[in-house]
């Protein structure tokens, strides 16, 4: 009997750490996916008509008048006729505090703003995260980086359709084919610029791969001055020597330096300037904001239309190895747990993103953006178990404020 009970501990013992881990893992999941939940139920406020906004109560309390229970008399006892004059007096005094105390403001406190920016930074988080578990399970730089970022749009499709078809959902926009067209080339460099991003993710570190996407304004500055037109203030020219230099800094100490990273990252700005310049132009379309009805339908309608544009690209870049790719899906749950994922986090953030800097100043967008680049670099590479190198931290330092100093620099030069 003794035995018996001895062996009984000493298994309960063993078990003891399979099930701490068993424990953090479920722990760890159900976090994980209850964000996820949170953060695509906040994308759908606006669709679903849920505003929060700011209103301040304000209580008014009236006079209470009440005949007076003490009356004035004089010196023989005799009730004084004063009680309209007294009544007067006090009415006087009432309404001349009334009108000198000073109006009582609430503190406006603007939550669905707050949560924009929240969920903004957990989506943009969790994404690099889920999407570069799903490139690594896939065979990481050998993998299948094209089908993943297709599908991961395709994803965010599902989702925009969901929102148009739900009862007293998204109203859908009325587009026609000419702006359908006119769309085209904003939507081709959306998906160019997610493709080529998820193949710098692949190819090399999170952690640099963004270094290298805040340098984005270099390439925004040489498309509009030279070929846009749009002049660069002179500001802001010497502001992109620091961006590249720390770029550069950060480079020499990246021990996950891949060309392929630093190559695909570049093409990934320079499709999302033009993206930007060509979304100018098409935003001057007379009525096809009231066409499309809101900066959600915007991105969903983008979000289809670059799907559509990468099955192509899918097929002439890894067409023979489609039936590979889909024994690894179904082999490895985490390719596809981690795709579908990422596809929605990608989705959720970047909505979120464009509510977010719709509702705030230039000033405030680029501190933001600034932000959320630091967390988002320095968290990823913690989990993922990136280097962080002190150069390399200085280097992401100085770009990152370079761009911050670009963003800006018009404003302050004005002041």
């Amino acid at each position: 009997g003794r035995l018996i009970i001895i062996a009984l501990s000493l298994a309960k013992k063993e078990r003891q750490p399979s099930v701490r881990a068993f424990t953090h893992t479920f722990i760890t999941m159900k976090v994980a996916s209850t964000l996820l939940a949170v953060t695509l139920s906040v994308t759908a406020v606006s669709a679903f008509g849920l505003h929060t906004g700011t209103s301040n109560v304000v209580k008014s309390i009236a006079p209470f008048h009440k005949k007076a229970m003490v009356q004035p008399v004089d010196v023989h006892g005799n009730r004084l006729a004063t009680g309209v004059a007294l009544n007067d007096a006090t009415a006087g005094v009432q309404a001349g505090g009334a009108s000198d105390a000073p109006e009582k403001k609430g503190v406006k406190v603007d939550i669905p703003l707050m949560l924009y920016f929240l969920f903004w930074y957990v989506g943009n988080y969790y994404y690099n995260i889920t999407n570069k578990m799903a490139l690594q399970a896939a065979g990481g730089k050998t993998g299948f980086p094209m089908a993943i970022s297709s599908l991961q749009l395709g994803v965010g499709c599902l989702y925009a359709i969901f929102l148009w078809l739900a009862p007293d959902a998204r109203k859908a926009p009325t587009v026609t084919k000419e702006d359908i067209v006119k769309m085209l080339p904003v939507a081709f460099c959306f998906m160019g610029a997610h493709s080529a991003s998820v193949f710098a993710m692949g190819a090399g570190a999170v952690s640099f791969a963004q270094i290298v996407k805040a340098a984005e304004p270099v390439f925004a500055a040489v498309l509009s001055q030279f070929v846009y037109k749009n002049e660069i203030s002179k500001a802001k020219w010497m502001c992109l020597p620091i961006v590249i230099g720390g770029v550069i800094l950060a480079s020499v100490k990246e021990l996950d330096f891949a060309v392929s990273a630093l190559i695909s990252a570049c093409i990934a700005n320079l499709f999302a300037a033009v993206k930007g310049n060509e979304n100018k132009k098409l935003m001057q379309t007379e009525g096809l904001k009231d066409r499309i009805g809101g900066v959600g339908n915007q991105f969903a309608l983008t979000t289809i239309l670059g799907f559509l544009m990468s099955i192509p690209v899918v097929i002439a870049k890894e067409g023979g190895q489609l039936g590979e790719f889909w024994q690894a899906v179904k082999t490895t749950p985490a390719i596809w747990k981690n795709m579908v994922a990422s596809g929605l986090w990608f989705y959720g953030y970047n909505e979120l993103s464009t509510m977010t800097l719709k509702k705030t100043g230039a000033v405030t967008q680029s501190v933001a953006n600034t932000a959320k680049r630091v967390i988002v670099i320095v968290g990823v590479a913690i989990v993922l178990g990136e280097s962080l190198d002190p150069i390399k931290m200085i280097g992401c330092s100085i770009g990152i404020g370079g761009v911050l100093l670009y963003s800006i620099i018009d404003d302050l030069v004005k002041k």
